[in-house]
């Protein structure tokens, strides 16, 4: 007999279903910006950091881990804090993501393999949305301009993606660029999208954190 917990795990994502790959998509989106995978004695940990006051991005964030997991993921609340992290113990979480390594992720090179490269192509939205969720905002930008008759008063909204690692921005600016959405530098750990369309296009399927 197999010993409990020794048995071989695989995954293999072409067999996945349409859901299950744009789910795939949004969830690699969060580990990307703001998860990780810890290592344990004889398991690992899909942890996924998000904001208790967006109760609706912890319940897709809960929901994106279920699909793969095969038990429901805990979520723990530091004292003090509003952080939570959603949390799913499985020896299979290395598999789903190949850049799981020691250390934090900006200690290595991160690259998308293959099939991941794939299935991001596949559905770039939810991959965005993913990115966006855990390490992106949505704000006004409000500025005042002195005319004529006095000065006058003026907003309008953009998106931030706020990232430390420059391979990660990079996987980000391509995807934007794949779906025509204009992007820029603001410094070195943020890119902006402040141009009208793209800012309407990321409106139909990111929006507001809620």
């Amino acid at each position: 007999p197999v010993p409990p917990g020794s048995e071989v795990v695989e995954i293999d994502p072409v067999r996945w279903v349409n859901t299950e790959r744009s789910t795939y998509a949004y969830l690699l989106g969060l580990y990307l910006g703001d998860g990780y995978v810890g290592t344990h004695d004889k398991t690992h940990s899909l942890v996924i950091a998000c904001d208790l006051r967006y109760t609706e991005i912890l319940g897709e964030v809960v929901a994106a881990v279920s699909t793969f997991s095969p038990r429901s993921p805990s979520i723990l609340r530091p004292k003090g804090t509003n952080g939570v992290r959603v949390t799913s113990y499985w020896k299979a979480w290395p598999l789903f993501f190949p850049q799981h390594g020691p250390g934090s992720k900006l200690d290595r090179k991160i690259e998308l393999v293959d099939w991941q490269i794939e299935i991001v192509d596949e559905f770039p939205k939810a991959f965005l949305r993913g990115l966006i969720h855990s390490d992106g905002s949505r704000c006004l930008n409000t500025f005042t301009m002195n005319l004529k008759d006095g000065p006058k008063e003026y907003s309008y909204p953009r998106y931030f993606f706020t990232n430390y690692s420059n391979d990660i921005q990079e996987i980000f600016c391509r995807t934007c660029d794949q779906l025509g959405i204009r992007w820029s530098r603001s410094n070195w750990r943020n890119i902006s999208i402040s141009h009208r369309t793209s800012v309407a296009l990321l409106d139909e399927f990111v929006g507001p954190k809620l």
